[in-house]
This record gives C-alpha cells, structure tokens and sequence, in this order.
C-alpha cells in the first residue's frame, strides 16, 4: 500500500511541476503578444473596436492590448471608481469615466488610479473639459470569476471590477464592448489643489512571467527527493532486515537450534 501511495505522491508532484512549465508557456505567449501588438500604430478607437461585438467575444480578443485613439467628450456624471487596487505599494482605486464619441457611442476610459484624499475616500475628480483626444491601450472588461464581490443592481459610483457590461447598464447610452487605458490625453487631467490626491495614469500594462519556473524546478526537486529518498528507504530497510536475520542465525547457531526460516 505504501507504494502505491508513494507513486501517487510523485505522479502528482510531477503533473504539477508540468502544469507551472505550461503557466510559463502561457504567460510568454502573453506577453509577446503584449508586445507585438503595442508595437503597431495607434488607429482610432472607432475603426478597431465594433460597437455591437459582446466583451467576451472573438473581436475583442483580436484588439486586446492594441493602442487606439478616441477623440470625444467627458461624461462626468458618469465616473465610476474601482476600489481595493493599489498602485506602487498605495492603496487607492481606479478612475473610470465614458468618454462620448461623435457618433454617439462611448468608450469608458481608465484615467489611471488616484489615492485617498483627506477623509478616507477615493472620489473621481472632474476630467478635462471639452474636446479630449486620449491614446491608451485596448483591454478586454474584467469579470468576477468564482469568488469576489458582487455589484448590487442600480447605478453605482462604485464598481468591483472595470465591468463595462455592467457599467452599460446604468447610463442611457451605448459603451464600446472593451476599456481604454489611458496613457496620454490632450488636455491632460486638471490640476489638484494642494495635499489633493491626483489621478496617475497607469500606462501600458507589462505583463511578467511570474514564478512558475522556480515553481516547476521545486516541484521536480520534491519529486527527486520523494523518489530516491524512498528508494533508499527501502534499501535500508532490506539491509536492517537482512543484518537482524544473520544475527538471529548466529544467535540460534550457538544455541544449537535450527535457524529460524527467513519471512
């Protein structure tokens, strides 16, 4: 039985350092992809991003990470902020807020994260006035995955996630299908007053490819050790087993008795 379980125990340990190497794999891919795609010119938001594809769809996947331009209008009223994310080590949220295309449609805009202010709250501040020309880079709507809060229905000034299906659903306009992360506006954001915080543009995101290597080589060494370690058990077991049974003849030897028979 213990041999079965030692088996399963590297088999197991073995699948796992396996599955880390196809996490590294995965995020490599990712992350030439990143750069492959943010390598090629900026195009209007308007001609890459099809209003009516659904966020989890095909289209969306195709443009993730592109860079885009939109030219529009602020819509204030409209910002919503995403707690509970940091920003070189501060705690804060995300400033969103749908910028009003020419056409009619809007595309919601991460302006970039800001802090809390003097009262312990992260509030969205007014954007630029006017016409604004934005560049940022495309990126697909966040959602909930098994566990994680739940946004209540009703318009909220608070989301969980940049959800921009359910930020659609509380304004009275149609939202492109992905978000844009702002990397340069003209005008830029306004100016804060003094000991205010201010929103900090996130840039482009770069992606890394995270500890699975270290991950999968700790994986493999347990699995050596586990294996040879209990080779070598079995190897002392058998010579303890094999030093007692010569003794146990010996003894029963000068006793003058017949040897005991081996198990």
């Amino acid at each position: 039985m213990r041999h079965v379980l030692v088996v399963v125990l590297v088999v197991v340990m073995v699948q796992a350092g396996f599955w880390q190497l196809r996490r590294l794999d995965e995020k490599q891919a990712f992350a030439a992809l990143v750069e492959e795609r943010q390598e090629q010119p900026a195009v209007p938001v308007e001609d890459l991003l099809p209003l009516d594809a659904p966020v989890d769809g095909d289209e969306v996947d195709a443009v993730e990470q592109r860079r885009v331009t939109a030219v529009g209008t602020y819509r204030h009223e409209d910002s919503v902020v995403v707690e509970n994310r940091t920003y070189n080590s501060t705690s804060g949220g995300w400033v969103l807020t749908p910028l009003v295309l020419d056409d009619g449609s809007a595309v919601l805009v991460l302006r970039g994260f800001i802090g809390f202010d003097a009262e312990g709250r992260i509030v969205a501040p007014p954007p630029p006035d006017g016409e604004v020309v934005v560049e940022g880079l495309l990126q697909p709507s966040q959602e909930r995955g098994r566990i994680g809060a739940t946004d209540p229905e009703g318009k909220l000034d608070v989301l969980a996630r940049a959800d921009v299906e359910r930020f659609a659903e509380q304004v009275g306009y149609p939202v492109r299908p992905a978000y844009l992360q702002l990397e340069s506006s003209d005008p830029p954001e306004p100016e804060r007053a003094e000991g205010q915080p201010v929103v900090v543009a996130l840039g482009a995101p770069t992606p890394d490819e995270g500890p699975h290597l270290s991950y999968a080589v700790q994986w493999f060494i347990f699995t050596t050790i586990a294996a040879v370690g209990y080779v070598l058990l079995l190897r002392k077991v058998a010579i303890d087993e094999g030093k007692a049974e010569r003794a146990a003849a010996r003894a029963a030897a000068r006793a003058g008795a017949d040897p005991p028979v081996p198990a």
